[in-house]
């Protein structure tokens, strides 16, 4: 099962709050040797072991917790297939806004580029007309 980017912030952002607000935990969540993709390998194995295919969030929270705990922990070998992760996520008001005013500057840029790349318009030549007499 091949963790993916939001299962994995999903762990990172709960070990690190958790860090945040649990001083014994945040000595054990710095840790040499320790690092969050380790950690994701060793839930996906425990998972995989289980036989289970559904699991709260406060398990899967455990075992991230369980794999900093211990010392001397077998992570196991990368596993390839698919997460699931049923989070909706959040965007606030000011994420959209942000998000908003990116896409107008680089709007207003592209822009800019497609006026700078139009040739400019050269002098006209003269016409000439012809004589009637």
């Amino acid at each position: 099962m091949e963790a993916t980017d939001t299962f994995k912030n999903a762990i990172r952002a709960y070990l690190d709050s958790r860090a945040v607000n649990d001083e014994l935990f945040a000595a054990t969540y710095a840790k040499e040797g320790k690092n969050i993709d380790d950690c994701v390998t060793y839930i996906l194995n425990t998972v995989q072991k289980s036989g289970c295919n559904g699991f709260a969030d406060e398990e899967i929270f455990g075992m991230a917790v369980h794999y900093y705990d211990e010392d001397k922990i077998e992570v196991g070998k990368p596993i390839t297939g698919k997460v699931v992760v049923n989070h909706s996520v959040e965007i606030t008001e000011e994420d959209i806004a942000t998000a908003r005013q990116k896409a107008l500057d680089e709007l207003v840029a592209e822009q800019k580029k497609k006026i700078a790349a139009k040739p400019k318009a050269t002098a006209k030549p003269e016409v000439q007309q012809a004589s009637l007499f």
